[in-house]
């Protein structure tokens, strides 16, 4: 299947979406994959001054849309099940185009009180004291909470699907719901939960954002963002946050996260298998202060994740903390031999950082034992498990030595 009908890749089962869609044989070569077009402009029509030089559909020039770029979204929207995509240079770039494009001045916004720290800052801060548009920061996990929120002037309500970094579950289908009767939009950050493994759009969202620089890509090597939904809402995105701000992906890069998605489905499976033996390891380890992850059942969201993702898993990020101050957590991160200390997740090596008990990202709303101990945020990558876990279990020996 050289060049799928891109009207029909919806037809087609997960794995083989991943494999074929949104390429394209290279006409000029013969080259089976879609080649990297490192191009910043396009040949014009006969006639282009009849042109719409905004167009983001035709490439014409590359920081209104390339054929990567095209061909990535294309992929994308089709993943995740929704009508079309539009792709940035890194995930923030997604994120504020989704803000930049549907809130003005005197909008009012709900946001999860744990979120992404460029979320949090941007509405706690620049939003707010720039443009005069107010947030209101909620407790995703509340319902009632989320309800009560609702303003006049609420314009949209943004999550995401597991919290960065407590892991707290948010239920995007009572969000949709509560949006939906408030004339608002929700925005999911589906970043922890990527398709196969759940697709906020079909339970309400209208909007779905991933960092593509995490498991789409999956190898840690090129940054990307991108926000799905239906044709409508993209085109406003691409028509004032794409062509307008200019936070365009490079060819390579929407080249290589094309590359990364291939073995998205496979990879997915060995991060979470994997995630959830060395939750339950950590689980049962006596030297920890805490663990909290989706897939254990004395997590307070466990049977709404049960309930929300089917059965499929329950992410690959986990947050413990080693029981002592933060001179321990450091001294059992420098103890370990394979996990490596690093930010960012989603990548083929597990990643792990030592995240203190302050900070921006709404820390004082942390439940009291990130707040007491700090927290290390542990991705787990696709080494065996049995590996991942007698690193840690080494690292706990040294560490209490």
């Amino acid at each position: 299947m050289t060049n799928p009908d891109k009207h029909k890749l919806s037809s087609l089962s997960f794995n083989t979406l991943a494999v074929h869609g949104g390429n394209e044989m290279d006409k000029t070569s013969g080259a089976v994959r879609t080649p990297i077009v490192m191009a910043n402009s396009y040949a014009l029509p006969y006639d282009p001054s009849t042109m719409d030089w905004s167009d983001t559909e035709e490439p014409s020039y590359t920081r209104n849309s390339g054929h990567n770029q095209i061909c990535l979204q294309r992929k994308l929207a089709a993943m995740e099940g929704g009508e079309d995509a539009a792709v940035f240079a890194t995930g923030v770039a997604a994120l504020h185009a989704v803000f930049f494009t549907f809130l003005k001045s005197g909008d009012h916004v709900i946001v999860g009180d744990v979120t992404y720290e460029a979320v949090w800052r941007l509405f706690s801060e620049l939003l707010p004291q720039r443009y005069n548009i107010e947030a209101t920061f909620v407790d995703m996990g509340d319902m009632d909470a989320v309800r009560a929120a609702v303003r006049p002037n609420t314009k949209l309500i943004h999550t995401e699907t597991i919290a960065n970094p407590t892991t707290k579950v948010a239920d995007i289908a009572t969000l949709a719901d509560i949006a939906k009767s408030s004339g608002a939009l929700l925005s999911v950050d589906s970043t922890f939960t990527p398709p196969p493994f759940f697709r906020p759009l079909e339970l309400g969202a209208d909007l779905v954002a991933h960092s593509l620089t995490k498991y789409i890509n999956g190898h840690g090597d090129a940054m990307g963002g991108v926000v799905i939904g239906s044709k409508k809402l993209i085109h406003h995105i691409k028509a004032d946050a794409l062509v307008d701000l200019g936070g365009t992906i490079s060819p390579f890069n929407a080249w290589l996260i094309t590359r990364g998605s291939v073995t998205l489905p496979l990879r997915l499976r060995q991060h979470f298998s994997s995630a959830q033996a060395v939750a339950n390891y950590l689980d049962s380890e006596k030297r920890l202060a805490f663990v909290t992850y989706p897939g254990l059942p004395s997590h307070d969201q466990h049977r709404l994740a049960e309930r929300q993702f089917g059965g499929k898993g329950y992410g690959a990020m986990i947050a413990f903390a080693v029981d002592g101050g933060p001179e321990v957590q450091n001294r059992f991160v420098s103890n370990l031999k394979i996990i490596t200390s690093a930010v960012s997740l989603g990548h083929d090596e597990s990643l792990i950082v030592h995240v203190g008990g302050g900070g921006r990202g709404g820390a004082e709303r942390y439940p009291l034992d990130f707040q007491k101990y700090g927290h290390l945020r542990l991705s787990i990558g696709l080494e065996d498990p049995e590996d991942i876990i007698a690193d840690v279990r080494q690292a706990l020996d040294l560490t209490f030595a």
